[in-house]
């Protein structure tokens, strides 16, 4: 992967005022897709790094109400347009292999630590995102102060037979239009589906062949992969999720060989946790987990800077 140097990224101005100082930034990732950032900064001292992965219907942008309240407890958050998704170049929805998207990941911790070095660095996953973080981390555990998965893709409503036709029609007819998830599932906050039905980066999102036969790649590297996480594993999922299966979430904490793991299902909520009714409790939740298993250097910082 040829990834340019940190030094030789090219910052650009930031997007609308937040709550949370914010620092938009681009750069290129293997050699031909521009992948684009998002930072958002605390004021004060950062004690750790929280970098997102956003799944499908869904890019860097959705995550400045929740960045403004990990900034407020000393993160510094950085979250990535997967190629050809957001502000990323590529072809539109699509992805030629899984291991490209893994590479997404690994520039956008290249860049966070570059900026914040010598810091713990939690990575978050959200649904299709979740899967694509989690296999991330099965070969860089020893990287990574924790996982977080939420509204995990691990299982789709989707009957088996359908996806076996899905991975046959990826080899002939790769780039066919065959997934499109309804944004109304995302959340139960009407302002939020209104405002991704008008967002321009996510228009007619339809998931392309070989875009969904490569996560089911991902999906079978991980029931392998399970037993052999052990790092600190935070897993969420809302309860009336109709985009993926609760049950999913479930047979990851089931599978995880990590000691330290909890489950979350919070009742009634939607697919996108962060954005949805009740998404308050839902942040509180994962800022007390973050905050449980940041290291000892990081909670005297913070002593020291009160």
């Amino acid at each position: 992967m040829n990834t340019v140097p940190p030094a030789a990224l090219h910052a650009v101005p930031s997007e609308p005022r937040g709550s949370a100082p914010s620092r938009t930034e681009e750069f290129i990732s293997g050699g031909e897709s521009q992948l684009f950032i998002r930072s958002w900064r605390p004021s004060g001292p950062v004690r750790a790094v929280l970098a997102i992965v956003p799944g499908f219907n869904s890019h860097s942008g959705h995550y400045q109400w929740a960045a403004a309240q990990f900034t407020a407890m000393g993160l510094a958050v950085y979250a990535v347009d997967l190629r050809g998704r957001g502000k990323s170049t590529g072809p539109r929805f699509h992805v030629e292999h899984f291991d490209d998207y893994l590479a997404d990941v690994q520039s956008l911790l290249d860049v966070a630590r570059a900026r914040e070095p010598g810091l713990p660095v939690f990575l978050l996953g959200h649904s299709a995102g979740g899967v694509i973080a989690s296999a991330y981390t099965l070969g860089h555990q020893d990287e990574l102060a924790g996982l977080i998965c939420e509204s995990y893709a691990f299982q789709v409503p989707a009957p088996e037979a359908v996806l076996s036709l899905v991975r046959w029609l990826s080899g002939p007819f790769p780039t066919l239009r065959v997934l499109k998830l309804p944004n109304k599932e995302f959340s139960r906050i009407p302002e939020v589906v209104t405002a991704l039905n008008a967002d321009p980066l996510i228009a007619n999102e339809k998931q392309t062949a070989l875009t969904v036969a490569q996560m089911l790649v991902g999906i079978d590297r991980l029931k392998r992969g399970f037993p052999t996480l052990r790092l600190p594993v935070l897993i969420a999922h809302g309860t009336a999720d109709k985009v993926t299966v609760p049950a999913g979430s479930q047979v990851f904490e089931d599978n995880a060989g990590s000691a330290d793991k909890t489950l979350l299902l919070y009742k009634d909520h939607a697919h996108d946790l962060l954005n949805d009714v009740g998404r308050e409790g839902v942040v509180r939740d994962f800022k007390q987990w973050i905050e449980r298993h940041l290291p000892a250097s990081a909670a005297v910082e913070e002593e020291r800077s009160a």
